[in-house]
């Protein structure tokens, strides 16, 4: 396995490396730790705040030797019996350069802090990281807490979410990890605003039935999903939930502060391709726990939307 994981020294950055150095890598796993600079005159706001020459060589100087210090600590948690790491001092835009080492150096997993720098940092998710995260070419993890203890997995039957399952059956740092199966009925009462009022009793009860037909069909899709990370060896147990998907996984995921949420997302097409779906970024930017985002494959989105645009143009 090879396991990308980026730092800038950050708190948060350490806290995602002390935990990498914990969980039980595959032996053969291979590291590269990367750490991102800035071009020299991007460290400034304005460009009257840069010092000039000689002054400048050595603020470059001073942040080089952080990074090499990062680096080495970095290196030192996470070697050990049967894994490999290397280290790569970046330069450029920090979030696309990572994106871009991800991509060469073919990683299967990219693992970074809650907290990037940023000229601005949103509230609950780094600036950088927001942007590693909606680009990154694999599965990304985003460090929250000290340990994991089990897995929150998120069905819901799309693409995602079976390349987040297949992750989950087949990545051996996931044994032994007991898996809650979280599947969302949306069971909202849709207004009556211009329902005739004898027609209210039938809409009532047309309502009752497809509510009961999603909770149906949304516990099936967790205990099948259940039954197969059984199959490949997992602890997995399927919980039904109703609401809001995002809101409800997040207070799933709260109540168990240990706990990994692992969730799939859907590309977009066009421009918009690699950006999150909703749900996915909501449980990102506000579940407390470590959160595993899996993108659906690139085929996949590009058939999906080859078949959208074929429908929407006949």
């Amino acid at each position: 396995m090879r396991v990308l994981f980026a730092t800038d020294g950050s708190r948060s950055a350490d806290r995602a490396r002390d935990l990498l150095g914990r969980l039980p890598w595959p032996d053969g796993t291979r590291f590269c730790v990367v750490c991102a600079l800035e071009p020299r005159g991007e460290l400034f706001i304005a460009p009257w705040m840069m010092p000039a020459g000689e002054a400048l060589d050595s603020v470059g100087s001073e942040y080089l030797r952080q990074a090499d210090a990062t680096l080495d600590d970095a290196v030192r948690i996470l070697a050990g019996p049967g894994r490999a790491v290397e280290q790569i001092t970046l330069r450029g835009r920090p979030a696309s350069a990572i994106v871009e080492e991800a991509r060469a150096w073919s990683a299967d997993l990219l693992v970074l802090g809650n907290r990037g720098h940023g000229s601005i940092a949103s509230m609950v998710l780094g600036s950088v990281s927001a942007e590693v995260v909606d680009h990154a070419p694999c599965p990304v993890l985003v460090v929250r807490g000290e340990a994991v203890d089990s897995i929150v997995f998120a069905e819901d039957g799309s693409p995602g979410a079976a390349n987040a399952a297949h992750a989950l059956r087949t990545w051996p740092v996931f044994r032994g990890l007991p898996v809650a199966v979280v599947s969302v009925a949306e069971t909202a009462l849709a207004p009556f605003a211009g329902i005739a009022a004898g027609l209210a009793d039938e809409v009532m009860l047309s309502y009752a039935k497809d509510v009961e037909t999603a909770r149906e069909q949304t516990r099936a899709l967790a205990a099948r999903s259940a039954d197969e990370l059984r199959t490949a060896g997992l602890i997995a147990a399927p919980h039904l939930l109703e609401g809001d998907p995002a809101h409800e996984i997040v207070e799933f995921a709260r109540a168990r502060p240990g706990s990994l949420v692992a969730v799939g997302t859907r590309g977009h097409g066009g421009l918009t391709r690699l950006i999150l779906g909703s749900v996915a970024r909501n449980v990102l930017h506000h579940a407390p726990n470590s959160v595993l985002v899996v993108r659906e494959s690139s085929e996949t989105a590009a058939a999906e939307e080859s078949r959208s645009t074929t429908t929407g143009t006949a």
